[in-house]
């Protein structure tokens, strides 16, 4: 059953489709020449392609961005977002304004340089960092996929689309997403390549002479290829790829700044304005005789007529969702919404009961576990995996089954020694909507997935990233597996909180604030040694404030002991020793910095007093002065690791009671 009615019947309109092409060039080139800053070549040669799309195919609502069953339309190569903006304009959505336009790169403006996220409506992701959309839109179709599956097609049929350059298929990331969506048959998925052959430097022939069809095809893709400024090349192969069984690449063989009688198919427009006369010239060969910003009203309602038409799909489908049971709608709008279900503080809470219960002593990655062996039954929106290191990472809930090409049913993926595109596509998973994604892999390796970290961050969107092996607690596999510098590099990130728990109750807390979090993603950093339970009272959850008072002494503490994750338990082991010795002291657990900066002045001295601060962490000390002043220690690490046993490790490099004890009481001339 075709829901979508996306196709249109021969012959196609060639002057209205030229014209309308024509629009979205000389606004783009508009747009970047008022800036004197931009992209126009890209939107330029791409204008045939993204009319095409949007006029015969793309399924979407102006006045409902947020609707469920929407295509997504991606702009992979995210610097001609001129093209991304004129479209937006010319179809009509409501807060994209001819203003708007000209405000391109301004203070303020929704029209940034590069397409962000929720600086208007119809931007389905943040992208410029090259490689990071393509990777956002197999997330999507796997999102999708998912979703049917849950939903079926009556509600949930929709594609992803995406523009991609030779840049976003030259990023390493590329293989990664290709590769899986090839591995999963994500059908839905319709890449688009802008085959111009221009990069920055000049020909793409200075440094790649890839077949990507070929390369394609070996992941298991559908190729076409067609002259990109043929309609009707454009309409055959998207028509195809609309009943493929594999996901499509299309390359589409086109002239970079397409219009431009004297810099069409030169890199001089890839990144530079045309500059007045070749705008002239422009305009000139186009017989487009308006001024800049002004468009023909007879061109400007032939845009606008797509949106009437696609008017009717969206009635039809809101029909359906009319039809649903009452319970199904409520379940759908609240995971649509980010809102978690009502018994999830219970599961928390029962969870911290048991583990203070049985005094869970195990490693981090461990108890992080059993959090998910109990949420995964209560959260049924939570959708997992592991860059092949489920095992080691410990993120497969007892209740997830696995995703495969057969069958979409599962919420535990995959994702094969990927970080990069695991990454990215839990990024696309969340943009999408209805899944909240966590993925694993060693805490080094986060190295590997940063710019899509990043891009979580910038967006604001609820992604959870556990990164097991978190310090050089994990031992023998030595100083290339053991992270130093990864979380002073994390904590680095505006919006982004990292939770670095010092026993089982501190994971349960980490997870039911990082899952709670809507609009920040999380990264929950685990060890693989074994922790001892600390905490054996149950209380709010202390995680939430950032950082608390673990242990305490009757009166002023001489000596505050500020310690994460593994360190905490040589925090108190200090503390105790402190006290034989008549120095009173408090142990302070951090684990998450930014929630704790987050908490006013009274709490945060409360906390940290007045006496010595000593910090102890097994990573670089970067960061940590903020916390002990001028006159306090820090406990970190300053080199690489190496291979040993844990235990030999910590005593070399001063993670011993003995050594941060006797260091202390040598500052107090004690």
């Amino acid at each position: 059953m075709n829901l979508s009615a996306k196709s249109t019947s021969h012959p196609l309109p060639l002057l209205e489709l030229t014209q309308m092409a024509n629009a979205i060039r000389v606004l783009s080139m508009d747009i970047v020449e008022k800036a004197q800053s931009g992209h126009p070549g890209m939107p330029m040669g791409m204008a045939d392609v993204a009319t095409v799309l949007f006029r015969n195919f793309l399924k979407f609502s102006p006045n409902d961005s947020k609707w469920l069953d929407r295509d997504r339309f991606v702009l992979s190569a995210g610097h001609g977002s001129a093209l991304l903006y004129s479209l937006l304009y010319l179809t009509g959505y409501p807060d994209m304004h001819i203003e708007d336009l000209k405000a391109f790169r301004t203070w303020g403006s929704k029209t940034a340089g590069h397409p962000e996220y929720n600086h208007a409506e119809g931007i389905e992701t943040t992208t410029g960092p090259l490689g990071q959309g393509l990777a956002n839109a197999v997330g999507m179709a796997l999102a999708q996929k998912l979703e049917a599956s849950e939903l079926g097609a009556e509600i949930s049929d929709h594609k992803i689309y995406t523009i991609v350059g030779d840049g976003c298929l030259m990023e390493g990331i590329s293989h990664e997403a290709i590769s899986l969506a090839g591995h999963l048959k994500l059908n839905n998925l319709i890449v688009l390549f802008d085959d111009n052959g221009i990069s920055i430097d000049g020909p793409t022939s200075l440094s790649v002479s890839d077949n990507q069809q070929a390369r394609f095809k070996a992941s298991g893709w559908a190729v076409d290829e067609i002259d990109g400024h043929n309609f009707e090349d454009i309409f055959v192969a998207l028509t195809r790829a609309q009943n493929s069984d594999k996901p499509v690449m299309i390359a589409c063989k086109t002239q970079i700044a397409k219009g431009s009688p004297n810099k069409a198919g030169t890199s001089a427009v890839h990144g530079s304005p045309l500059g007045a006369a070749e705008i002239q010239a422009v305009r000139t060969n186009l017989s487009w005789r308006l001024p800049p910003f002004e468009i023909p009203q007879d061109i400007l309602k032939s845009w606008r007529d797509i949106a009437e038409k696609n008017a009717l799909v969206y009635e039809a489908w809101q029909k359906r969702w009319a039809a649903l049971p009452k319970a199904q709608k409520e379940e759908i709008t609240r995971r649509r919404n980010g809102d978690l279900p009502s018994g999830f503080e219970k599961a928390f809470q029962s969870l911290t009961q048991k583990f203070i219960t049985e005094k869970t002593s195990v490693a981090s990655r461990q108890s992080s576990q059993m959090v998910l062996d109990e949420i995964s039954t209560v959260i049924p929106e939570l959708l997992g995996g592991s860059a092949d290191l489920t095992g080691s990472n410990n993120t497969q809930g007892k209740s997830m089954k696995a995703v495969t090409p057969q069958d979409f049913s599962g919420r535990y993926i995959h994702y094969g020694v990927r970080e990069h595109a695991m990454g990215a596509m839990m990024n696309g998973i969340a943009l999408h909507g209805g899944f909240i994604p966590y993925g694993g892999t060693f805490l080094v390796f986060v190295d590997y997935l940063k710019p899509a970290l990043r891009l979580s961050a910038l967006m604001g969107i609820r992604v959870i990233y556990v990164m097991t092996h978190d310090s050089i607690g994990l031992g023998e596999d030595g100083p290339t597996h053991q992270p130093i510098e990864q979380l002073a590099s994390l904590r680095a990130v505006p919006n982004l909180h990292v939770f670095r728990p010092c026993d089982a109750v501190e994971v349960a807390e980490s997870w039911s604030t990082a899952i709670a979090l809507k609009s920040t993603p999380s990264v929950l950093t685990l060890t693989r040694q074994k922790l001892p339970l600390l905490r054996t009272e149950e209380t709010e959850n202390l995680t939430a404030k950032g950082g608390y008072i673990l242990r305490s002494c009757e009166g002023a503490p001489q000596v505050i002991l500020i310690a994460t994750g593994s360190e905490v338990e040589i925090a108190v082991s200090v503390h105790e020793t402190l006290r034989t010795k008549g120095v009173p002291s408090h142990v302070v657990s951090m684990p998450c910095t930014t929630l704790f900066d987050e908490q006013d002045a009274t709490y945060k001295k409360s906390v940290l007093g007045a006496g010595l601060r000593v910090a102890i962490e097994a990573a670089s000390p970067l960061g940590w002065d903020k916390y002990v002043g001028e006159e306090g220690l820090i406990f970190g690490m300053t080199t690489f690791g190496a291979s040993a046993p844990y235990q030999d490790l910590y005593r070399h490099f001063g993670f011993t009671q003995e050594n941060i004890t006797a260091k202390i009481l040598e500052k107090l001339g004690e």
